[in-house]
């Protein structure tokens, strides 16, 4: 009788160790907006923020970055060659010579605008990632992995009166 008391004792210690999560169906459209408005806070919401906040800013920051340099950069040569077509001296004409040719401020903002535009690419690409990743994380929380759930494949032998072993194979689960 003690043994029997011991055994349910443990069974509801051990049950009310696992931690069951409340499902809401709302979590992952609400970690999307929230990430929408202010990128990371889908992740902060999630309470996943302590490694992925510095990879989001970090990719918008690098993007943005380099969007603002090609920028620069492009509106630099852009000048530039517009002056030189107007016979106006330029930044890269010193003392009468031309440092960089005209079809070379023309390759060099091609070049330059190709960079920018990939760069805004970029910028967009990790702010819909980051909520994408908000919204699949918030989904994936909530899913069940205790142990209640199993799949436990079984063997069942046939046993005919015929000469030839037949073997079938039956799949349970349960939930």
């Amino acid at each position: 009788m003690k043994a029997q008391k011991d055994s349910i004792r443990v069974k509801k210690t051990e049950q009310s160790l696992i931690k069951k999560v409340e499902y809401n169906p709302l979590s992952p459209s609400k970690a999307a907006f929230y990430s929408a408005v202010f990128p990371g806070a889908g992740q902060i919401y999630n309470n996943r923020y302590w490694w992925q906040l510095p990879l989001i800013y970090g990719g918008l920051g690098a993007s943005i970055y380099y969007y603002v340099e090609n920028s620069n950069d492009y509106d630099r040569y852009r000048t530039a060659y517009k002056r030189r077509i107007a016979g106006l001296p330029d930044e890269f004409t010193v003392n009468g010579v031309e440092l960089i040719s005209e079809t070379g401020l023309e390759s060099a903002q091609k070049q330059l605008r190709k960079n920018r535009d990939l760069s805004l690419l970029s910028v967009v690409l990790v702010y819909v990632l980051q909520i994408v990743e908000a919204s699949v994380t918030a989904h994936l929380i909530q899913f069940d992995t205790s142990d209640d759930l199993s799949i436990s494949p079984t063997a069942i032998p046939d046993y005919n009166f015929e000469n030839a072993p037949k073997l079938g194979l039956t799949l349970k689960y349960s939930f």
